[in-house]
């Protein structure tokens, strides 16, 4: 008899099931076999069930991966290594891990220039490949980060999206003594807000309207908070940075109002930094770019060197991950605990995990 067990499967926009499925094959060579210890729910989880399919394959096959249609979600994970496949070095069976979820081809040009986080074939994990909402996975092998000691399974799962602030803001250059605004604390919002902060900004102002996150952004070393319904923010950033705007922003919202709005909080010759997940196009004036040699930046996810990155930080405590763990929940509860308690509580959330 097939070995079998509990997964939380897409099958299509607003319909996410748990059921039972075969557990993986044995990992193929170059890959491992992953028993998961929690899993976060992520904002792009949130996305495909809301509007999906955005980064699942729904029409055709994926072209690295081969899967199509129904998927296993979970790419925000840690856990212990089960199995090693065939070739693997450097790992061994009951090794404490993160995975990146960025499976890559190795063989186009980003992949080559060492930016495998925009493969010309990118295969999220829990996407475009079944995911960690399961008790067993497989990733690639060159895709596991050992856990430092002293770094919870819990902060393990929340690596993977903090990676990605920390990522943009390495994206941003030097920051250095400059202002920085960051649209949105959320999950990245306050993941980009820590590293931010540790990467020495001058001064953090952050756009938020919720009142929970309010408080978890200045927790996490936000400087100055700006509700945009109480003002007009881009005239309030320009209050506050001598009349001229900001140095730096970062865009962690994806919504088609907040990314002009992170060119219009800039001073001219800054850089708007685009981190967030957008559903739909914004209206956009090109002139707002060609009359004040302001530069938008795009980033997506992040490298293995991003979690060694910040793994340093999260040792030393100047990101800590615990900040943003707001709720631990059963896989079996992962869409009236999780997925419904985000979408309909949202302000009162920020990152809840699931122990499948």
């Amino acid at each position: 008899m097939t070995a079998s067990m509990q997964a939380a499967v897409w099958h299509g926009k607003k319909d996410i099931r748990v059921e039972t499925v075969p557990v993986p094959s044995p990992p193929p060579p170059g890959w491992v076999q992953i028993k998961v210890e929690w899993c976060g729910i992520c904002g792009s989880d949130l996305h495909e069930y809301l509007a999906g399919p955005i980064f699942i394959p729904a029409e055709q096959p994926h072209p690295l991966t081969g899967k199509q249609g129904s998927v296993i979600l979970g790419h925000e994970f840690s856990g212990t290594v089960a199995a090693l496949g065939e070739g693997v070095t450097g790992l061994a069976v009951g090794d404490r891990v993160a995975p990146d979820a960025c499976q890559h081809c190795g063989e186009c040009q980003p992949c080559r220039e060492g930016r495998y986080n925009v493969c010309e074939k990118l295969a999220f994990t829990g996407l475009a490949n079944d995911g960690a909402f399961a008790r067993l996975v497989n990733v690639p092998a060159g895709l596991c980060f050992k856990l430092p000691e002293g770094v919870s399974a819990e902060a393990g799962a929340v690596m993977e999206p903090l990676a990605t602030g920390f990522k943009a803001v390495r994206m941003a250059g030097s920051i250095l003594g400059l202002n920085v605004v960051v649209l949105g604390a959320g999950t990245i919002g306050l993941g980009t807000i820590m590293a931010a902060k540790a990467a020495g900004a001058g001064r953090i102002i952050v756009l938020e309207m919720s009142r929970a996150r309010i408080a978890k952004a200045k927790e996490c070393g936000a400087d100055i908070v700006i509700n945009p319904k109480e003002c007009d923010p881009v005239a309030k950033v320009r209050e506050l940075t001598g009349g001229c705007g900001a140095d730096v922003s970062f865009e962690c919202i994806g919504n088609k109002f907040t990314g002009p709005l992170a060119v219009d909080v800039l001073r001219n010759t800054g850089t708007a930094v685009i981190v967030g997940i957008f559903e739909e196009p914004s209206a956009f004036n090109f002139f707002s770019l060609s009359g004040t040699d302001k530069k938008i930046q795009g980033t997506l996810a992040y490298t293995i060197e991003d979690f060694k990155g910040l793994a340093a930080l999260m040792a030393k405590g100047a990101i800590r991950a615990e900040n943003l763990i707001t709720g631990k929940i059963e896989l079996k509860d992962i869409m009236e605990k999780g997925f419904m308690e985000l979408i309909n509580n949202k302000d009162e959330n920020i990152k809840i995990l699931v122990r499948p």
